[in-house]
């Protein structure tokens, strides 16, 4: 690591501490030429998620489209942003965590779906509603029967 003052490379770390709730780790550290202080920060590098669309086109993985998605089927239900960021962060963190780059939209919105129903179940059918695309009242209903032959 240079330092900022001198562009001397060795310095030597003096305090570390995990910062931003523990995403990354604050580094104190003195140069070992100028004697001066600087503070680095280590964040884990993530590789980037593609989501492959119904259409077939690709664009990055967007968390916020996610919780908007989330926040249009929970409107007026007593669920909270933390709830559904908490929802959007574990997703995320799943995909991350997988070995597939490229995540179809059909697997995040059942992920999405098993989730929502533990949360709301009327939030849930909301969301597969428009997900799977019901298209007549039979279609609702059959999702309904499975939500309540569940519990």
């Amino acid at each position: 690591m240079k330092c900022p003052f001198c562009g001397y490379s060795e310095s030597k770390v003096i305090d570390s501490r995990p910062a931003e709730e523990g995403t990354t780790i604050r580094r104190r550290r003195e140069c070992l030429s100028c004697q001066r202080r600087f503070t680095t920060y280590e964040i884990v590098e993530r590789m980037p998620l593609v989501v492959i669309k119904r259409d077939g086109s690709r664009q990055s993985f967007d968390k916020m489209k996610l919780i908007n998605g989330m926040l249009r089927a929970c409107e007026k239900r007593p669920v909270s942003l933390s709830q559904l960021e908490q929802i959007a962060d574990e997703i995320e963190q799943e995909l991350q965590s997988g070995l597939e780059r490229e995540i179809s939209t059909v697997n995040i919105g059942e992920m999405v779906m098993s989730r929502l129903k533990d949360v709301d179940e009327v939030a849930y059918v909301r969301f597969a509603s428009v997900y799977r695309s019901f298209k007549d009242i039979n279609t609702f209903m059959d999702e309904l029967a499975k939500l309540l032959s569940d519990k």
